[in-house]
């Protein structure tokens, strides 16, 4: 009888403690789950990124939302590809044109109009392709036809789009230039080496003031071109494309972007360092 008592004991214990272990894995795992929840993954352009604008941004988001927000700086066709995939929770791009082809398929939700600067060609102040002052279409004409230096970032960003949009315009390939570089770089990396080689590039103006005092004798010669805007959306991921999407954080942040208070703090970035802001609103 002592026997079978002990024997008895034994696996009561041990279906107490198998019990007792599952529900803390089950508690684990909840809280696990909960703090997952809190993180929204954010994919933006470099050029966000490198204006210093996101580091003024999150933190006050972050502070006034129950979110931490986790910046992935891409090019924003790789950015846009992370949307389809259900990668990331929220999209900060500049790329109309290829942001419409995922509002239209249904992979982004809450498509919204935040800010807009313009890009600019920048280039060794000396210019030796002499293209201060002209239109854009003259401007690249000129490189080509000289045989300049010039850096693209080559990475289907945003502004890699744009650039060879113009390129399309003038009716010249580009690489034919022996002297055209591609990077594969973001804008900041992009700008020291077009610096460092005395070449043209195109560039969004926030980063190039952002980087100006590292760069050198290197100024904007070409600018105020219709063709240069450069507008920014914001917008949520389909959290049909994954069961880990992070939609409430998502559509916190969208609105966070496009509330007035937010407004207020983009259209007076970069006044004070740079004495000229580096986003405006729409009307």
């Amino acid at each position: 009888m002592k026997k079978l008592f002990s024997l008895l004991f034994v696996i009561l214990f041990a279906f107490m403690s198998a019990c007792s272990s599952s529900e803390d894995n089950n508690t684990n795992a909840s809280q696990t789950d909960e703090v997952a929840t809190t993180d929204v993954i954010l994919a933006t352009t470099t050029s966000t990124q490198d204006s210093g604008l996101l580091d003024d941004l999150i933190p006050i988001f972050e502070e006034d939302n129950p979110y931490n927000v986790k910046t992935i700086a891409v090019g924003t066709g790789q950015a846009l590809e992370m949307g389809v995939k259900g990668e990331v929770d929220v999209l900060l791009t500049h790329a109309p044109a290829s942001e419409k082809v995922l509002v239209d398929n249904g992979d982004v939700l809450n498509y919204q109009q935040v800010m807009y600067n313009d890009f600019v060609i920048t280039g060794p102040s000396a210019d030796p392709a002499g293209i201060r002052g002209l239109t854009v279409n003259e401007a690249f004409e000129k490189i080509f036809e000289s045989e300049s230096v010039f850096v693209s970032r080559g990475d289907d960003s945003g502004t890699h789009k744009k650039e060879l949009q113009l390129w399309e315009t003038t009716n010249l390939t580009p690489s034919e230039n022996e002297a055209y570089v591609e990077t594969g770089q973001g804008m900041g990396s992009s700008l020291q080496i077009a610096a460092e080689r005395q070449g043209y590039i195109l560039t969004d103006r926030a980063t190039y003031l952002a980087q100006k005092d590292s760069l050198g004798e290197f100024e904007i010669l070409v600018e105020g071109d219709d063709s240069l805007l450069n507008i920014y959306h914001v917008m949520e991921v389909n959290p049909e494309k994954n069961d880990m999407i992070n939609n409430a954080g998502a559509k916190a942040f969208v609105e966070y972007m496009i509330a007035e208070e937010t407004k207020k703090i983009i259209a007076e970035f970069g006044i004070d360092e740079y004495g000229e802001p580096l986003f405006f609103l729409f009307d």
